[in-house]
């Protein structure tokens, strides 16, 4: 069975957003071994200047670069990355086990987005759009479609 790694900047802070989480979460077990890491966020000032989110961009990074186990495949949603359908976003998660890397991390950013080595350690930059959504609510679109490309990849009805 495939693992599947949500490596995330931060906590969720709502009880809404933790229950949709949860929901995905069962679903996928059916489906891969999923493992939600969160790396704490770094606090920054009200108002801060490009060193202060380089230097929270830095501190988030190494953070998340310790979490990541040897030999897993690595994407990183950042905004430059590929955008991807649904069904595409399938086929990279088959073509990853199929090449033989059964441990796949997806990041998830803080508020700053990802630092310039964490996106250099992806094997895959990928985006789901060109918009900006809240970290935590794109935790809950992250496993959506996770569970979504399981469901296409086993031409199961959820996705039409």
């Amino acid at each position: 069975m495939q693992s599947v790694t949500l490596l995330c900047v931060g906590k969720l802070k709502e009880a809404f957003w933790a229950n949709a989480c949860r929901e995905y979460e069962k679903r996928l077990g059916a489906f891969c071994k999923l493992n939600v890491v969160e790396v704490e966020e770094q606090r920054c000032p009200d108002r801060p200047g490009p060193g202060d989110i380089a230097a929270v961009l830095q501190k988030e990074g190494r953070r998340l670069l310790q979490k990541i186990p040897d030999g897993a495949a690595v994407a990183a949603f950042c905004i430059e990355g590929k955008p991807l359908s649904s069904p595409a976003f399938a086929d990279y998660i088959a073509q990853t086990a199929l090449a033989g890397r059964s441990h796949l991390v997806l990041i998830i950013g803080g508020s700053f987005g990802l630092s310039d080595e964490v996106k250099a350690r992806a094997d895959a930059r990928l985006s789901v759009s060109p918009m900006t959504f809240p970290h935590q609510l794109f935790r809950v679109m992250a496993l959506e479609q996770v569970y979504r490309a399981f469901q296409i990849n086993v031409g199961g009805k959820y996705h039409k």
